[in-house]
């Protein structure tokens, strides 16, 4: 939002400080200003300048040579472009040495074989706007010679680019941000009128669904999306330029002036945060204009020259035959207000904010107008909004306003009421309120405060905050953000922590991520919208047409982090996340949700040394790192060789987790024709896994004591085929292996010559223990025949000789 400082002052004379201060105190109530452009700064050049003569240039047909009154002894010959300079008009003029606010230092020239002493000046060579169609005409009774910034307005003024957050709609205009600074709050805040106003002679003529006012029938067929429609007829308008006033006032936020009527509409916006708009009368059709649904497939051609079609959810405003205005948003062409227009239809409605955004996002229309309606426009200033843009018409385009004006209202305004307990803001705030103190906070914001006698109050919310204000903790929000938050003591008070256990899917994802940090990992959060083939539960109204689905597996949006690293440079990447999938369970049920863990990781196994040679990670560690997450996540699961369609992985190298017959997760090498990677990026490894919806509590930790007796080893090595997984054997030692078993390890892996095809060679170390005693080799060599026979009933299995 773009806030004139003269502007501001002009409605709250009261707000002091200069743009600085002023965007402090804004950060500090909760909408900081990013940016502050001095306006006029670079304008000091610039003077007003008459045109006393324009005629033909000798030696150009498109130029023309005129003698101009800048205020000095003599008259200065100057030659300009611009094809609507004419004499005894008044143009911003600079004199020869002047600095236009590109940094152009103006020089005298000869051009065509005439000499030009200066430059008269367009909107946009003075940064005001984008117009070079033409010189910047002014309508002003500033003398030749006058400071330009002081005759356009701009003396003094600067520019706030302010931030507001969707919830605060009231802020998108410059009695809104008042309201916040002025001291006084809303009773420092006045409407005065603009040059040559006065207040309009109109009276309301109110009903449900339809109203006739001079001839025209108003009426709204959609009240649930449609609260409110004003409508006033006025005749007799003259359509031209802005006077300067109000293109100073628009160009100060910003915008471009189009004409006094457009712009008329486009003050009140600004200043009140209405959205207004203003057709051409003789161009409705069939006397009539109201609110109602769009035809499914009806086309409009819009005020930026676009085709849109429209579907029958969509709210329009319509004349007797066809679609004059996508509601709240942009109106169509056609009836759009021009030179050749006598007489105005003047719109002011209040829509449903919801419906306003949904249809914004599918025509893809950014307004104004659609902007502010989608974040909410006080119900209750409608009517001063209305009555605000007749006053400004009628002083800038002349005309009558007929004296009765259409009011279909069928779906009026109530105000909210809520009860503050002193007790409450107490205790979320820290410090102690009195009812004195809590009124005096909200009172000037517009909040209407019965203090009562209890711990309760009662307030009313105004209109501009009814759709952001609607619990008792907002209203404590207002109360801290109007007390200030440097305000609160930094200590920590007391406090007794809850006796509530943590949820035990919470405590696993906890303990996940210790392991996977402890590990070097990073964890990610990618967003839930996918592309279309990434996922079956489609949204209803999606941020982004390439992504209107949500995910049905985490790993391909982690993927996408790596491949966005690997592009810049980054070789060694290891992400995680904690996240949700979905999957559809068919039309009109609810999709089915599962909190899962994904990890992509690629480059060296560890930090890169000069001590020792680069090792790439493999699939052994993303083996061994799926291992270690199912122990912790699902004790019960087995991993296991296999490929999961649509997993991205390459077959062969890939597992699968299965808890009892249920598949879970799985993990691998990822295909390469599933990534862009650079040719000298590592092999790129990935796991899935689901989490259970209430794991198994965590085991306690128990202490045992250090062991008495001496360990005895036995090593072995098993010819194993491939097919045989070393977590098998390993389990079918345990078994065999009885109470004297402490430990099984592998020590040696070998793989080549001198073994059958399709098998390995894995070294085993056994360690016998016994808690009470020295073990002898007979019992030693017992359990170990025992394991040894027990691992050889596996196929293919056998001790290597």
């Amino acid at each position: 939002m773009n806030v004139s400082l003269n502007w501001l002052r002009f409605l709250a004379p009261g707000v002091e400080g200069d743009a600085h201060a002023l965007a402090e105190a804004m950060a500090a109530l909760g909408f900081p200003v990013e940016g502050i452009d001095a306006l006029g700064a670079e304008l000091g050049d610039i003077v007003v300048a008459r045109v006393v003569e324009a005629g033909r240039h000798p030696n150009a047909d498109r130029l023309s040579l005129c003698r101009v009154d800048a205020g000095g002894d003599e008259l200065l010959d100057v030659v300009c472009g611009a094809p609507n300079v004419r004499a005894g008009a008044l143009y911003p003029f600079v004199p020869v040495g002047g600095v236009l606010p590109d940094g152009m230092k103006i020089r005298k020239a000869k051009i065509r074989g005439e000499t030009s002493n200066g430059m008269l000046c367009s909107a946009k060579e003075l940064g005001l706007g984008v117009d070079h169609s033409g010189i910047l005409e002014l309508r002003t009774d500033a003398a030749p010679g006058s400071p330009f910034v002081e005759a356009f307005g701009l003396a003094g003024d600067a520019r706030l680019d302010v931030e507001v957050t969707a919830n605060r709609g009231d802020l998108l205009s410059h009695v809104g941000v008042a309201r916040e600074m002025a001291p006084r709050g809303v009773e420092g805040v006045a409407l005065p009128r603009v040059p040559g106003g006065a207040e309009p002679k109109v009276e309301l003529r109110t009903g449900e669904g339809a109203v006739e006012v001079d001839g025209i029938t108003v009426s709204i067929d959609e009240p649930t999306l449609c609260r409110r429609f004003l409508g006033a007829v006025i005749r007799g308008v003259t359509v031209g330029p802005s006077p300067d006033w109000l293109q100073a006032r628009l160009r100060a936020v910003g915008a471009r002036p189009i004409n006094n009527v457009v712009d008329a509409t486009n003050y009140v916006l600004f200043e009140l945060g209405q959205p207004t708009h203003a057709y051409d009368l003789a161009t409705l059709k069939g006397r009539r204009i109201g609110a109602r649904l769009a035809a499914e497939g009806e086309g409009v051609r819009t005020l930026d020259g676009e085709d849109r079609t429209l579907s029958a959810s969509m709210l329009v405003i319509a004349d007797g035959e066809r679609t004059v205005n996508v509601a709240g948003i942009m109106g169509e062409d056609e009836t759009a207000v021009s030179d050749a227009t006598t007489d105005v239809f003047l719109e002011c409605a209040h829509f449903e904010p919801r419906s306003v955004r949904t249809t914004k996002k599918a025509l893809g229309i950014q307004s104004d107008a659609g902007y502010r309606y989608e974040r909410w426009v006080d119900p209750t200033g409608q009517e001063r909004a209305f009555r605000r843009v007749i006053e400004v018409i009628v002083a800038t385009a002349g005309g009558t306003v007929h004296p009765v004006a259409a009011d279909v209202h069928p779906d009026p305004w109530t105000t909210p009421r809520l009860s503050l307990r002193r007790s409450r803001v107490e205790r979320l705030l820290g410090v102690p309120f009195d009812g004195a103190a809590v009124a005096g906070l909200l009172r000037p914001l517009g909040f209407v405060v019965d203090e009562g006698d209890g711990d309760t109050l009662t307030v009313d919310v105004p209109g501009w905050r009814g759709y952001d204000v609607t619990r008792e903790v907002d209203l404590i929000e207002e109360v801290a953000r109007r007390y200030g938050f440097d305000r609160f003591p930094d200590r920590a008070g007391p406090f007794r922590p809850t006796t509530v256990p943590d949820h035990p899917l919470f405590r696993l994802e906890d303990d996940l991520r210790t392991l996977l940090v402890g590990r070097g990992l990073f964890e990610a959060q990618t967003p839930a919208f996918v592309p279309p083939t990434e996922g079956d539960v489609h949204l209803s109204n999606p941020l982004s047409q390439e992504e209107p689905v949500l995910r049905r597996d985490l790993v391909p949006s982690l993927l996408r982090r790596v491949q966005r690293n690997l592009a810049r440079g980054v070789r060694d990447v290891r992400l995680f996340e904690v996240g949700t999938s979905f999957r559809s369970r068919g039309p009109g049920e609810a999709p089915a949700e599962e909190t899962r863990l994904a990890v992509a990781i690629t480059g060296r196994r560890r930090p890169e040394h000069w001590s020792e040679p680069d090792e790439a990670l493999d699939l052994r560690d993303l083996q061994g790192l799926l291992a270690a997450l199912v122990r912790r996540a699902r004790p019960g699961a087995r991993v296991e060789p296999g490929f999961v369609d649509g997993s991205r992985l390459m077959p062969g190298e890939a597992f699968v987790v299965r808890d009892g017959d249920a598949e879970v997760g799985f993990g691998g090498r990822v295909s390469p024709d599933a990534l862009d990677v650079p040719p000298w990026a590592g092999a790129v490894l990935a796991l899935e896994l689901a989490l259970p919806a209430l794991p198994a509590p965590s085991p306690d930790p128990t202490a045992r004591a250090l062991p008495a007796y001496p360990a005895v080893e036995r090593d072995v090595a098993l010819v194993v085929p491939g097919a045989v997984a070393s977590a098998t054997l390993v389990e079918a030692a345990r078994s065999a292996g009885g109470p004297l078993l402490d430990g099984v390890e592998v020590f040696d892996l070998y793989e080549g010559e001198h073994l059958p095809e399709g098998t390995r060679s894995i070294a085993y170390r056994f360690r016998f223990r016994s808690p009470e005693r020295t073990l002898t080799d007979d019992e030693v060599d017992r359990a170990f025949r025992s394991i040894i026979a027990r691992v050889e009933e596996e196929p293919g299995v056998h001790v290597r000789r």
